[in-house]
């Protein structure tokens, strides 16, 4: 017990250097079982909280990997941050998703969603989702935590992290310099 205890206090001090040390992006996967995982990742966007947002939102459409949608497009995303509203994607040809609906949003602070993303929707899971954002000196603190909860997570939970890490730096890019990075970069 003492030895986990201590484990767990390395894992955190490491997480807290390497972000420190690099100062854009730390990120973790908790509590990993057969039964749910946590996706925790820490970015730092060189903007306001406001514009993190307005960028996380209404511009979605812009920097979203269109590679990790069913329209291969990300110009039919949406996401209506209002309580009701939902993360969705539309099909040219008509019908569309909703990937996760809207629970709480705070413009410029807190985003919070509920749903299953990628594979996970096909699956009997519940997914909790929340977005912080905190100004610190001339930039914005974004902590993002995705949990899981649900059966044969374990092999996906990795998959399903990779993923946000990535969509979080595409929004990072796309906010800095206008554009998100590649695909899957």
């Amino acid at each position: 017990m003492t030895l986990g205890i201590e484990m767990k206090h390395l894992r955190i001090g490491f997480v807290v250097f390497f972000a420190s040390f690099c100062g854009q992006l730390a990120a973790e996967v908790e509590g990993v079982t057969h039964h749910g995982f946590i996706s925790v990742i820490t970015i730092e966007i060189n903007a306001a909280p406001d514009r993190v947002y307005e960028a996380l939102t209404d511009e979605i459409h812009l920097w979203w990997d269109a590679s990790h949608s069913h329209s291969l497009d990300a110009k039919n995303f949406t996401l209506d941050a209002r309580p009701g509203g939902c993360l969705c994607e539309s099909f040219p040809e008509g019908g569309g998703v909703e990937h996760m609906y809207v629970e709480f949003a705070q413009p410029g602070k807190r985003l919070y969603m509920r749903g299953g993303l990628g594979p996970l929707q096909t699956m009997a899971v519940r997914g909790s989702m929340t977005v912080d954002l905190k100004a610190s000196a001339e930039a914005t603190i974004l902590n993002y935590r995705y949990k899981v909860e649900g059966h044969g997570l374990k092999e996906l939970s990795a998959k399903v992290d990779a993923v946000q890490h990535n969509q979080l730096r595409r929004l990072k890019h796309f906010v800095e310099h206008g554009t998100p990075l590649p695909a899957d970069t």
